[in-house]
């Protein structure tokens, strides 16, 4: 008989909350810095099925933060070889891979199916609002990450809701954002308090999406993610 993988989770859990998990489906956007470590928490602690979205591929610039860079994976696409992994975890996984970019009618049509918790890990503004937005409209849980570049003290992230999100400049521009849709709370983020120095941003060239590049710690990026795990999980198991 094969060993249960999931036996020390359910010691910790118990039987009737390691089955919530492996009814739940949740859906993560963004399989960068911060969303691959929270897929991978996530398939780990047992969900059942999962949707994984993301359009890049990896690069070298990946290196310091990012789960799946390696030497070998350079070049590949996230989606598909974040897929790989969590099946090589977990082979029983109901896996839906989406390699691309989601925006417009897109995120429409994939927030419109049933999701019992949604993974905002998308670094880049404008997808980010209207994915919230559409998540908060068809009534699905959603934590959302905040910026974990610039930050090098983790004992200074916070979940909260947005509306008690504070010194962290993605943070309030996105409660602006939001507020001109009509949503000033009703779902939780992950954040960091920390100052961001001017001196660790520069300018970004070619990337019509993004205006700055801004440094990062090894560290930082995981830990936000394993926030975000925490927070889906616990959720499910007790919601």
């Amino acid at each position: 008989m094969p060993m249960n993988w999931l036996e020390r989770t359910e010691l910790l859990l118990g039987s009737e909350k390691i089955e919530k998990l492996k009814n739940s489906h949740v859906l993560i956007v963004g399989l960068g810095g911060v969303g691959a470590y929270a897929a991978e928490q996530i398939c780990r602690a047992g969900v059942g099925a999962m949707t994984i979205i993301d359009g890049d591929s990896i690069h070298i610039t990946n290196k310091n933060r990012q789960l799946p860079a390696l030497t070998s994976s350079l070049g590949q696409p996230k989606a598909e070889y974040m897929g790989k992994r969590l099946l090589d975890i977990n082979p029983e996984l109901k896996l839906h891979i989406i390699q691309e970019y989601i925006r417009d009618d897109r995120i429409y049509e994939v927030i419109a199916h049933p999701y019992d918790y949604v993974v905002d890990a998308i670094d880049t503004l404008s997808p980010k609002i209207f994915l919230i937005h559409d998540c908060i409209k068809y009534g699905h849980r959603v934590v959302s990450s905040m910026g974990a570049g610039g930050k090098v003290n983790p004992s200074l992230i916070e979940v909260a809701d947005i509306s008690e999100s504070h010194n962290c400049p993605l943070a309030r521009i996105l409660r602006k954002r939001l507020h001109r849709l009509g949503i000033r709370d009703g779902f939780k983020v992950v954040f960091s308090s920390e100052p961001v120095p001017d001196e660790v941003m520069v300018p970004c060239v070619g990337e019509p999406n993004k205006k700055t590049t801004v440094g990062t710690i090894s560290y930082m990026p995981p830990i936000f993610g394993c926030f975000i795990a925490s927070v889906v999980i616990r959720d499910l198991v007790e919601g």
